[in-house]
């Protein structure tokens, strides 16, 4: 029988050696890999002259680990082979990828003048979510599990995807004074904020049972076709305002679930209890 992704899974096969699994671990390396190559574009930009290109590509890099991340567990959990491991070398990429980055991401480029406040300021955020990830691999310990379908706290990948996204925005918008522009203060309040949010209790959909073979509504499929033809027509631009007003969006619903009905709450997160689940007749 094939194995159930739910039921715990062992660290070790019957001959002693760990269960490590290539093509998710390969997507986690893949994650880590872009965490890496954003930071040492962050240490070769030319901030103080005002040239963002390499800030740009170190952007990219961490919008690019995040859709690492998006499938790393999606395929661990579609072939049944979620492991210890790989939720701790999914740990480790994603303290590289969206917790040092983004740190040293803002340090560089607004808090470097302000010396040992701009580490201290900085370090809160890497330290934060390095607490919030070992949070979540205690909690999946426990649960046997890969973490159920809430998180608790504010996700770090959307957390960095939230600062990097704001940035590019906010370089797009205003580069050629962006240096000295006030607006760039903005950054580091957004991460102390981001910061309390992964430690706090606040719950979040992890949207691991989105399907998407699923059936979807006449109005979902509008929006969706709107969408995809507005990011061909408009290309990167679009990006600069839509990713941003993702990203918001998630950390903003961790307050407004609890305060709409379940019914709503189902259709947003398209979850369904297992005894109202449509049977393959329906």
């Amino acid at each position: 029988m094939p194995s159930d992704p739910n039921s715990p899974q062992p660290a070790e096969s019957a001959d002693g050696k760990l269960k490590i699994y290539f093509l998710p671990n390969l997507f986690t390396a893949g994650n880590l890999f872009c965490g890496f190559v954003a930071l040492t574009k962050i240490v070769e930009a030319d901030v103080e002259n005002g040239q963002f290109h390499d800030i740009r590509l170190a952007l990219g890099f961490i919008l690019l680990a995040c859709i690492f991340d998006l499938f790393d567990g999606r395929i661990a959990r579609m072939g049944g082979v979620e492991s210890p491991f790989g939720r701790e070398f999914d740990s480790l990429a994603d303290l590289i990828s969206f917790g040092a980055a983004p740190a040293f991401l803002v340090h560089r480029v607004v808090l470097k003048e302000y010396h040992e406040i701009g580490w201290f300021i900085a370090s809160i955020y890497l330290i934060c979510g390095a607490l919030r990830l070992a949070r979540f691999n205690c909690l999946a310990a426990q649960a046997g599990t890969g973490g159920g379908k809430e998180f608790l706290g504010f996700p770090i990948p959307a957390a960095a995807g939230l600062v990097a996204s704001v940035t590019l925005f906010m370089i797009w918008f205003d580069e050629k004074g962006f240096v000295k522009s006030g607006w760039r203060y903005l950054l580091p309040a957004l991460m102390i904020f981001l910061s309390i949010m992964m430690i706090s209790e606040v719950k979040y959909p992890t949207f691991k049972s989105l399907d998407l073979r699923a059936r979807r509504t006449f109005t979902k499929l509008v929006i969706s076709a709107l969408f995809v033809g507005s990011v061909v027509i408009f290309r990167g631009k679009i990006l600069y305002f839509v990713l941003p007003v993702l990203f918001t969006a998630y950390l903003l619903y961790g307050f407004i679930r609890p305060r709409i009905s379940r019914k709503m709450r189902e259709e947003i997160e398209e979850e369904q209890d297992e005894d109202s689940a449509p049977s393959a007749e329906d």
